[in-house]
């Protein structure tokens, strides 16, 4: 429970029942009737009205996100030097009042949509690119006041820092900045080196007057409608360009693998006549051999082979003439078929 408020409620309750008391002690002498005690009554809820008044005065109640800036009647520069700090402080009644600054987080919004930002419409940023082309920037800044400073900062800007200080050194920053940088470098070669810089000399800016800058966000990034045109036109190429060379990739591959296959097909039929050439040749050697085995035969029996001869007759053959000096003479009816 915040005492201080509840002591400004009792003091205004306070004056409520001396303005009654006198109210009643009027209205009892016009009646003639005049209120027993009525001056040392009026007299006692005017004391403690006071009293309370007094009190409710110089008690001040910080919260935990505040910081208090006292200012004073009584100091030489019209204010403390140092800031009141969170919990239940005392200042001199009615010599000092105490202006109240929260140290919490806060956000600033600027946006093409009409309800994000802190000011209805389209508050987007509006700037030029190195190359000419315009763009509307979103962003979003997220400051705190510097509870170090927040004397410095009262005296310079009071309640003015955010429309007097955070909106157009965010706005002229990001104008700066953007002019520095192609449209194509903005939106995604270096985007981040641009965020980065603004980032850096937005808090420097920020720090100089009291400020701190806890976060800068690139909330989006809008063409106009020419040049989303123009985009989206070099998307379409660049997408048929890709399809154009997977087309190609895929007839070399096709090509490739006709070619593998031919190459395999003669490879077989190279391998195949490779096969037939040297079974061939085996086999000429077998009969090369062979024929050898059976000269060297007939070179011990050349009859050998008048019998061969005789073995290869017709079945029909019933005359046969021999050589007059063959030693051997064959039985002519054995080599006669049947009758």
């Amino acid at each position: 429970m915040n005492i201080a408020s509840v002591l400004q409620g009792l003091a205004s309750f306070s004056w409520l029942l001396v303005i009654g008391v006198i109210g009643l002690a009027v209205a009892r002498a016009a009646r003639a009737k005049p209120l027993k005690g009525a001056s040392p009554i009026i007299i006692g809820t005017i004391v403690f009205s006071l009293v309370l008044t007094t009190v409710s005065a110089g008690l001040v109640f910080i919260q935990a996100d505040q910081r208090g800036v006292v200012i004073s009647a009584v100091a030489p520069q019209g204010y403390r030097e140092q800031p009141l700090q969170p919990g239940l402080r005392w200042v001199i009644p009615f010599a000092e009042n105490v202006k109240t600054y929260s140290i919490s987080r806060q956000t600033y919004t600027m946006s093409v949509a009409p309800t994000e930002g802190q000011l209805l419409g389209d508050d987007s940023i509006r700037a030029r690119t190195r190359d000419g082309q315009e763009v509307n920037v979103d962003a979003s800044v997220i400051y705190s006041i510097d509870p170090n400073r927040i004397i410095l900062m009262h005296i310079e800007w009071q309640d003015r820092y955010q429309d007097a200080v955070v909106r157009p050194l965010a706005r002229g920053i990001i104008r700066d900045i953007a002019s520095q940088y192609g449209i194509e470098e903005i939106v995604s070669s270096r985007r981040a080196e641009m965020i980065q810089i603004i980032t850096d000399q937005l808090s420097t800016k920020l720090g100089e007057n009291n400020l701190i800058l806890v976060d800068f966000i690139l909330r989006d990034i809008h063409f106009t409608e020419q040049y989303a045109a123009a985009v989206e036109a070099k998307q379409i190429a660049e997408q048929n360009a890709l399809q154009a060379e997977y087309v190609v990739l895929q007839k070399k591959q096709e090509a490739e693998q006709a070619r593998q296959v031919a190459q395999g097909q003669a490879d077989a039929v190279v391998i195949q006549a490779k096969g037939a050439a040297e079974a061939r040749l085996i086999q000429a050697e077998a009969e090369a051999k062979a024929l050898q085995m059976v000269a060297a035969v007939l070179s011990g029996n050349p009859e050998l082979l008048t019998y061969q001869y005789i073995t290869k007759l017709a079945p029909n053959v019933q005359v046969m003439f021999l050589p007059n000096n063959a030693p051997f003479i064959f039985p002519l009816p054995e080599l006669q078929g049947p009758q």
